[in-house]
């Protein structure tokens, strides 16, 4: 077992919770079990333990709303987060720790700017954001397949491509259920292949599934209430705390 002080473990177990939270109710929240696993563990070890529990709550959320995915939208994307997923990979295989902590600070801003740009050309000019068209889909997958690979920080690439098409509540959850479920499935053998599943994040992580678990239960009742505006505020809300939080 990984050897840490009692109040990492309350950090790690707080993530955790989290983890199932938003797998099953608000997908923004994703980027704060990254931000609080990279603050108590290495930057490298954090996206291997990590991506394990992620792989639980995908399971709950593909209980919950498998049957609400957009497939067409999905198979947009798939061939540029394919082409980002190998050069995520590529980057985490030579960067050390220090470089992939700094990587996933930098990524995170770079997604406040974004959206907080989107937001404002909305408010100014009145017109929704479309990202719809192959060029709009194209970057997002390629962004969202290299920040899944280095950090398992996709969710607020995929939360601006789906709130800018105007996704409806379950359908948004039920296309993210499926896409990271794939996603995080299809990462397993390159993290392993480079000696990241090691026995004590194994063993960590084995710890800290039940309050997965129990995050999921939550969630799911917490979605069943969700207005669409609330919604769309607290993605994006969380996206930014998360972000600022992991950068300082």
């Amino acid at each position: 077992m990984i050897d840490l002080p009692l109040w990492a473990w309350i950090v790690l177990a707080l993530a955790a919770v989290t983890i199932g939270l938003a797998k099953t109710a608000i997908p923004g929240g994703g980027i704060l079990p990254v931000a609080l696993f990279a603050s108590v563990l290495p930057a490298r070890t954090s996206t291997a333990a990590l991506l394990l529990l992620l792989i639980v709550g995908d399971m709950f959320a593909l209980i919950a709303y498998r049957r609400h995915a957009h497939w067409p939208s999905l198979l947009r994307l798939a061939p540029a987060v394919l082409i980002g997923l190998l050069a995520g990979f590529a980057f985490l295989a030579v960067g050390d720790d220090a470089v992939v902590r700094r990587a996933i600070g930098v990524i995170l801003l770079a997604m406040i700017a974004v959206t907080l740009w989107r937001r404002h050309r909305q408010a100014r000019t009145g017109a929704p954001a479309v990202a719809n068209g192959m060029i709009a889909a194209s970057g997002y997958g390629a962004l969202a397949g290299f920040t899944t690979m280095v950090a398992n920080a996709a969710g607020p690439v995929m939360s601006m491509y789906f709130l800018a098409m105007r996704t409806p509540v379950q359908v948004f959850l039920g296309t993210s259920a499926w896409f990271f479920a794939i996603v995080n499935v299809f990462k397993v053998p390159f993290l392993a292949g480079i000696g990241l599943f090691d026995g004590p994040v194994l063993l960590m992580d084995a710890t800290l599934v039940p309050l997965v678990v129990v995050g999921a239960f939550a969630g799911l009742r917490l979605a069943r209430r969700m207005k669409q505006q609330v919604f769309d505020r607290i993605v994006i809300g969380l996206t930014i705390v998360g972000a600022v939080y992991l950068l300082f």
